[in-house]
């Protein structure tokens, strides 16, 4: 398997996208990309955002975190989202976590990338995907946060650890617990597995979605406590706040 797949990266890129071909997930355009270039355009929108949880904010409030943050400050630092969890992203979002469609992740990847050199803020120095639990990894037979977090890893120049934290609770999903009951659901669902990578560094924290952002504030805590000198969320996608 392996000579066959050396075999395969020399054959020339036209030669390969005439055997593979590849389209566009949103529009069905023949392209070499998991979504086109129109499509990426006309719906990955830049827009300003607070620096902290990433919800949409005024043009001229953008530099600071907003008054949810000021009157609760999570745990984490700040948060890049690639865009709004909306029609028709959210789509590809679902795609990715139940669909396996997992050629949507270096895309995504490279959107947060993006994003990251339009921020211009410090590069972590690890990447760490929210980790499933057991029984859902299980389920599932891949983690979609890790499927963004390696390609994520190699554009930021950052190392990717997937088992740097791991889900210890096997909590119900965030997206069937009512809003007033999240924050709950995830307390204590997290602990270390290599807590000696963590003090003093920059952390990344990768997930696909981000919607109360308790998941991601838990998590945020346990690299805190752990000696984490910051943490950064890299989000694909961020629902609009009324969610």
């Amino acid at each position: 398997m392996t000579g066959m797949l050396a075999c395969w990266r020399r054959w020339p890129s036209p030669l390969l996208r005439w055997l593979l071909p590849s389209s566009c997930a949103l529009c069905g355009a023949a392209g070499d990309a998991a979504v086109c270039g129109d499509c990426e355009g006309a719906y990955v929108t830049v827009r300003p955002r607070c620096p902290v949880c990433a919800n949409p904010a005024g043009d001229l409030d953008a530099a600071l975190p907003c008054g949810a943050c000021l009157a609760a400050p999570p745990a984490f630092d700040a948060t890049l989202a690639a865009c709004d969890y909306d029609a028709p992203l959210d789509a590809l979002v679902l795609q990715l976590k139940f669909g396996a469609q997992l050629a949507l992740a270096p895309w995504m990847a490279r959107t947060l990338h993006d994003a990251a050199l339009r921020a211009a803020w410090p590069a972590p120095d690890l990447l760490c995907p929210v980790p499933l639990g057991a029984r859902r990894l299980a389920e599932r037979g891949y983690n979609q946060a890790l499927e963004v977090a390696r390609p994520l890893a190699r554009l930021l120049d950052a190392e990717c650890v997937p088992r740097l934290a791991r889900r210890v609770v096997e909590t119900a999903a965030q997206s069937g617990v009512e809003p007033a009951e999240r924050q709950r659901n995830v307390r204590g669902a997290f602990a270390m597995e290599l807590e000696e990578r963590v003090a003093g560094r920059h952390v990344g924290v990768v997930d696909d979605v981000m919607t109360s952002g308790h998941t991601l504030d838990e998590l945020a805590f346990v690299l805190k406590r752990a000696g984490a000198a910051r943490v950064t969320n890299f989000v694909f996608a961020r629902t609009p706040p009324h969610t």
